[in-house]
């Protein structure tokens, strides 16, 4: 995963806390958008946002961002996780 994605993720995504130390909860979203992100539909949109990535990175200034490109990879890693997340939960 890009680092901008990364950063993206972690303040947007909720995380949950287990009271008890010993058993450490997965939160099966997470685990689901993992897999998602590998998918065939969303690694197309993966390219795009890496590529648009490297471009902003690779200048001094500029005024493009990537966050076009962030809502669609999101929103596909979002729709091919809630086909089955509901399943995972008690």
């Amino acid at each position: 995963m890009s680092s901008f994605f990364r950063s993206f993720a972690e303040r947007f995504t909720p995380i949950v806390k287990a009271e008890d130390e010993e058993a450490e909860l997965v939160d099966p979203q997470t685990v689901l958008r993992e897999k998602c992100s590998g998918t065939k539909e969303c690694s197309k949109f993966k390219e795009v946002l890496d590529t648009c990535n490297d471009r902003v990175n690779s200048r001094s200034q500029t005024a493009e961002t990537c966050v076009e490109e962030v809502i669609d990879f999101m929103s596909c890693i979002d729709h091919c996780a809630a086909k089955t997340l509901f399943h995972h939960l008690k």
